[in-house]
């Protein structure tokens, strides 16, 4: 059976893309950084997983390996993100030509070189003149506005639309784009995989509708039965305004938006590179994209989301000096219930999202409209419906998940310190010893005063949200011996 290697396999793409490759007979392996976040994967036990990084030794995830799949990006995450992308890509294309590998295929954005780019695309650019340095075939991708439920280009036009009923809106609303459902990219992405017929060293794939962000906009509208949205145009707003705004009202971070918002400024549509017909198929409308989109956001089948993967977007920042030393704050409480331990986790592992925290959910509403303000994810991230680790939890990421025993978060909101909220189970006969431990290590002097600041609260909340974990385990419990369900 031939290898193909995924990488970006806990992101977007790449965790939509390994099932249909395993369906088409293929035997594949998932480079992450990891591991531990691809467990919970529907397809984790068809594949061979290999801990590594695109920057890093790769020659165990390159050995015997046929195809080789190119799907990382760090988009608006530091400074030097771009020069980052071009060394990662350097060292894969070396990694692969030294194993052997036949071809990468990569997916890389719209755009005319000839035009001047955003720094998001030339790097997409960029990234594909470097993965070929190695001397290896590499077909590249070039695909623009991908429409599917959880990517960030569909999430931020459907936050925007619902949310803004009349707009303020830039110039570069007015800009040409070629969306492409998610389903096609994966399509084409298989048939690039598989194929043995001879392919372009770039190939363009769009959609068959061009049209401008506020005709996708209206006709997301549409599709979504809102009433017309009024756009009015202003010349003042800049890519950077225009981001802090996408910033506030959709789930997509201010760094993210940034880079999305500036490529929106140059015109994708598919040229002279556009993809031969049998590789292209026959890809989806944009009102069909944004209705299977829209279906499978509202019941709740989002495979994967472009928060899924290892975005830096909200990690913390240490911008206070450091003299605070090794300080660790702890608001630590533990109840005995006589739930069973699978009770008591499936109630933990069910906190946040739409279900809410148990307890004080008004002042999570407030703490989450603070976040948004300050640049953070507020709680517009919600949840899955089955956690894993490295998925994120409203404001807060899983770091450690283990069944009927702990589940620990990790806030990636705004704060001044590092923020874990854990849940440690101990079962025995009598029932389940539940510890619940806040934790915060504050920088500097202003973290020691959020921390006492927001104390008080504490003294609501946590016991509270203790209190409900402990009943809905009691009721699952319950539920448990009616129905006779384990």
């Amino acid at each position: 059976m031939p290898r193909a290697l995924v990488t970006g396999s806990s992101g977007y793409v790449g965790g939509r893309l390994v099932t249909p490759l395993v369906a088409a007979g293929w035997q594949v392996r998932c480079l992450a950084r990891t591991p531990a976040k691809l467990a919970a994967a529907r397809w984790a036990g068809d594949v061979e997983i290999v801990a590594g990084d695109a920057g890093g030794d790769l020659s165990e995830a390159m050995a015997d390996v046929d195809v080789a799949v190119y799907l990382i990006h760090s988009i608006g995450q530091g400074d030097d993100w771009a020069t980052r992308e071009q060394v990662d890509a350097e060292n894969f294309g070396r990694y692969a030509a030294a194993a052997g590998v036949g071809r990468i295929i990569y997916l890389g954005g719209l755009g005319s070189d000839d035009d001047e780019l955003s720094d998001h695309l030339k790097s997409r650019h960029e990234v594909g003149r470097a993965l070929a340095i190695g001397g290896v075939e590499v077909v590249e991708l070039r695909a623009g506005v991908i429409i599917g439920s959880g990517s960030a280009s569909f999430e931020m036009l459907r936050y925007l639309v619902e949310v803004l009923p009349i707009m303020v809106t830039p110039r570069w609303v007015t800009t040409r784009c070629q969306p492409i459902a998610i389903a096609d990219v994966i399509d084409i992405l298989v048939r690039t995989v598989t194929t043995t017929e001879a392919l372009p060293s770039i190939a363009e794939i769009g959609g068959p509708d061009v049209v401008s962000y506020a005709e996708m906009m209206a006709t997301y509208a549409e599709v979504a039965g809102l009433a017309r949205r009024r756009l009015i145009k202003v010349p003042l707003l800049t890519p950077g305004l225009s981001s802090r705004w996408v910033g506030l009202v959709t789930p997509v971070p201010v760094p993210l938006a940034r880079e999305l918002v500036e490529s929106l400024v140059n015109e994708v549509t598919l040229g002279e590179g556009a993809a031969p017909p049998w590789l292209l198929g026959e890809p989806m409308g944009l009102r069909e994209a944004i209705r299977r989109a829209l279906a499978a956001t509202e019941i709740g089948d989002v495979p994967t989301r472009f928060v899924d993967a290892d975005l830096v977007h909200f990690s913390t920042t240490p911008t206070d000096p450091e003299w605070s030393g090794g300080t660790v704050l702890r608001d630590v409480r533990t109840v005995t219930t006589p739930a069973s331990p699978g009770a008591v986790f499936a109630a933990v592992s069910s906190i946040g999202g739409e279900r809410g925290w148990f307890a004080g959910e008004w002042l999570w509403r407030i703490r989450g409209v603070m976040d948004q303000l300050l640049g953070g994810p507020g709680l517009r991230r919600g949840r899955k419906e089955h956690l894993g680790v490295g998925d994120a939890l409203d404001f807060w990421r899983v770091e450690e998940l283990v069944p009927e025993r702990r589940l620990r978060l990790h806030a990636e909101m705004r704060l001044p310190g590092e923020a874990r909220l854990t849940w440690d189970l101990d079962g025995d006969s009598l029932g389940t010893t539940i510890t619940q431990t806040a934790l915060f290590r504050p920088r500097g002097l202003l973290g020691r005063l959020y921390w006492y600041g927001v104390a008080p609260f504490h003294r609501f909340v946590f016991p509270g949200m203790l209190a409900g974990i402990i009943a809905e385990a009691q009721r699952l419990e319950e539920l448990s011996a009616t129905t006779g369900e384990a």
